[in-house]
């Protein structure tokens, strides 16, 4: 999994932790392969909102904008079927399509806070992190101003169930899955507050609520048929995530219990991988590439794994083949451009991260990347541009006003790149100005 971290900033409140999202290409697309006919039953674009996993254990699920849905990959660990995890998809698509977070933002001000980098509807500062060391600013539980943000009313948990229930049998997933995911959660309203999951303390479970939900269910009707492509998508994900979050030797004692040949494969490339096993990871992910030799995320795992190993020509095969097969995967891209800079071919890492930013600009390690190409390149007021936006989208904003001051000064007044530059500019002003009213 590329060590990708998208890090959330609520501009009222101090973090008071980091929380980082994993993000992958493989699991993106997965996830969006089960969200996609969620979304569009809640009349959402699955263009527009994308599906991102949190790096934490707990068990939550949440939206704090109209485009991300955000799901620990904790709760992916515990769900048993595409449904379950359907399910709390429809939730939190509910939440978007009844209006409750645009709402929220409405009452929170701040709504062209950072407008000029197009970030999602001012409370959020997006994508931060880099190489090894991901990193960067989030949601802090500890205050109560973001609690207060994150906690749905009585009437949002009940609108949320309704819709949620209405948009899974529209897109032929069984309903029933909410009911099992309310399982996970039985007993947690008798909890302390501190001992419960984060999302019970969001998503308040009451048996007045779960009597509701069975009604909804039964309204609707439990007759769908299995839906083999979802139950697939969801053995990927939750058997990639798992490998990626559990010890090795707990994965490669568990290869083949998703069912699938390949994931089995993919699971064992990750554990040998991560175990620093280069030849054996090599050959389990060659096996998974011989099952499914158009997949392309196959062969971008294939990357990762002679990236880790050093191995930086070979990696620019496997990722130049990545790209073949989904020329418009941003992460692909900016995996392909990752290992041309490694091994010195400046211009065409460039090109390639220059269109990854194009698709995708909230890739932190991306920018940092690309401001290297850019710098090689002798592109110095690119490089200070780039890095600037690194900063703001990791809500380090004094820092990133520092180098949008010197980009300012380096690139043509009145440009595209320099007008980009001033929308940094404003945003680290306009955050300074926040911070000394405080």
């Amino acid at each position: 999994m590329g060590a990708i971290v998208l890090a959330l900033a609520l501009l009222l409140a101090q973090p008071a932790r980091a929380i980082e999202l994993l993000r992958d290409a493989d699991v993106e697309y997965g996830l969006a392969q089960l969200a996609s006919p969620i979304l569009r039953a809640a009349g959402l674009s699955p263009a527009q909102v994308k599906v991102l996993v949190v790096n934490d254990g707990n068990l939550n699920a949440f939206v704090v904008s109209n485009d991300v849905i955000f799901i620990n990959h904790g709760l992916i660990n515990r769900a048993t079927s595409a449904e379950m995890l359907q399910a709390v998809l429809a939730h939190e698509a509910a939440h978007i399509a009844n209006g409750h977070i645009t709402r929220r933002m409405t009452n929170l001000g701040n709504a062209r806070t950072l407008a000029g980098l197009g970030l999602a509807l001012a409370a959020v500062a997006a994508a931060a992190g880099g190489g090894d060391a991901a990193a960067g600013l989030a949601i802090g539980s500890q205050s109560a101003v973001q609690r207060a943000f994150l906690k749905h009313t009585r009437a949002e948990e009940s609108s949320a169930d309704q819709s949620g229930v209405r948009f899974m049998r529209a897109a032929g997933a069984d309903p029933r899955g909410f009911l099992e995911v309310m399982e996970l959660f039985r007993g947690q309203d008798v909890l302390s507050e501190a001992r419960q999951d984060p999302y019970a303390r969001s998503h308040p479970l009451s048996r007045d609520r779960l009597r509701a939900m069975e009604a909804f269910v039964a309204a609707y009707g439990t007759g769908v048929a299995p839906n083999p492509t979802a139950a697939y998508w969801f053995a990927r994900v939750k058997g990639k995530i798992s490998a990626h979050t559990r010890a090795p030797k707990w994965t490669l004692k568990r290869t083949g219990e998703s069912g699938y040949k390949d994931v089995a494969f993919l699971r064992e490339a990750v554990a040998e991988s991560r175990q620093s096993r280069t030849k054996q990871a090599l050959r389990a992910i060659d096996n998974a590439i011989a099952t499914r030799p158009g997949d392309p995320f196959f062969h971008a795992a294939k990357g990762d794994i002679l990236m880790d190993a050093r191995q930086f020509q070979s990696a620019v095969a496997a990722y130049g083949q990545a790209v073949k097969l989904s020329p418009r995967d941003a992460l692909l891209l900016a995996g392909y451009g990752r290992a041309l800079l490694a091994t010195g071919n400046v211009t065409a890492a460039r090109t390639t991260l220059e269109q990854a930013r194009v698709i995708d600009f909230r890739d932190g390690t991306m920018l940092r990347d690309l401001s290297v190409a850019y710098a090689k390149s002798g592109q110095n007021g690119m490089a200070a541009l780039v890095t600037a936006e690194r900063y703001a989208l990791s809500g380090r904003m004094e820092d990133a006003g520092i180098h949008a001051k010197r980009a300012s000064g380096l690139l043509a007044t009145g440009s595209g790149p320099w007008q980009r530059a001033q929308d940094v500019l404003i945003a680290s002003e306009r955050a300074e100005k926040r911070k000394k009213r405080r």
